[in-house]
């Protein structure tokens, strides 16, 4: 199967650049993942199409203002680091630009020496492992000089940075948002509660790679990059009970659906655990757990369209899209979602 095959048009004018003012304003289209016809709503028109029976699994991992600008001491010529992952209590390994400023023993700064960070090693291109040093608690440090690490294709500056994250976002250690989480408000969580759909929360930190492009021509070459993930007891029995009893396991993006196909046995029962997962899902794929998904519209030719045409297939998603961009709806991260059912 070739990256090609996933491939689509879209206007650049398309890109959703802000988040709306009110979260759940985002429109819906709902896709019958059977017989591939096509609905169109709004998000909080979503409790409609759930039961009593079913779940509602989140990702609750909240991002790290990661994105840091600085200077180079002694120098003073500029430099950006974006924190990728915590090796250690003050080492991190980090994105550099530009690289080559970063070399082995080099140094840098940040607000004026608040943060100062020294290169230990190089890892690959662009990517370095850092030891920091400061005074005082190193998040607490960050939350003040970290900026959101928004996708490459936003390009306005965010407002509020709390409109990058969700409304339930708990755990730290994301480096970009589980998107699709973003058009929930605490409202609307409540009345899906109210119904007597079970709401369960998953952790899964999002890493860098989830940007970085199919780079192979044929597919099954690809090598997904690993993430960091934590469900616990009571969210495995909520699910394997729904499960047991019929119900949908509806997961918020791409994150979860990642999570509880990594963590499920062959017979889709789940155990609390942690660890990291590396699963790619493209077509071909016999979904164990998930049955249905609420996820955004995703980039040309990228593992997440390969994702979700696994579980609606490749010509209803590529149709979907299709359709999508002749009703002129919002793509990626700020943009609308879509209801896999």
């Amino acid at each position: 199967m070739k990256k090609e095959d996933f491939d689509f048009d879209l206007p650049q004018e398309l890109i959703a650049q802000t988040p709306l003012e009110k979260r759940d304003l985002s429109r819906l289209m709902v896709l019958d993942r059977k017989t591939g016809n096509i609905d169109h709503s709004h998000f909080y028109n979503i409790i409609d199409f759930m039961t009593k029976d079913d779940c509602l699994v989140l990702n609750n991992s909240r991002v790290l203002p990661a994105r840091l600008i600085g200077e180079k001491i002694g120098t003073k010529g500029k430099i950006e680091f974006l924190l990728l992952k915590r090796l250690e209590l003050d080492t991190w390994e980090v994105l550099v630009k530009p690289g080559k400023k970063a070399k082995v023993g080099a140094e840098f700064q940040f607000g004026e020496g608040l943060l100062k960070a020294k290169i230990l090693r190089i890892i690959d291109e662009g990517i370095r492992v850092v030891k920091f040093e400061h005074d005082g608690v190193f998040e607490n440090i960050i939350d003040e000089l970290g900026e959101m690490p928004l996708p490459p294709y936003i390009t306005t500056k965010l407002k509020d940075q709390e409109r990058y994250q969700t409304v339930y976002s708990k755990h730290t250690g994301s480096a970009a948002a589980p998107t699709a989480g973003l058009h929930f408000t605490n409202e609307l969580l409540e009345r899906i509660k109210e119904k007597g759909v079970k709401v369960v929360y998953i952790t899964l930190h999002v890493g860098l790679g989830t940007f970085r492009p199919v780079a192979v021509d044929n597919i099954e070459e690809h090598k997904m990059h690993a993430e960091f993930y934590m469900i616990d007891e009571e969210t495995a029995k909520t699910i394997n009970d729904v499960r047991k009893k019929g119900g949908n396991v509806i997961t918020v993006g791409t994150t979860c659906c990642r999570t509880l196909e990594s963590v499920a046995d062959d017979n889709g029962q789940v155990e609390a655990s942690s660890g990291w997962t590396d699963i790619f899902i493209y077509p071909g794929y016999k979904y164990k757990i998930v049955t249905s998904m609420i996820t955004n519209f995703h980039l040309p030719k990228s593992s997440l369209v390969m994702m979700i045409s696994a579980l609606v297939g490749r010509e209803n998603i590529l149709n979907a899209y299709r359709v999508a961009v002749e009703e002129r709806y919002r793509f990626f991260s700020f943009g609308d979602a879509m209801f896999l059912k």
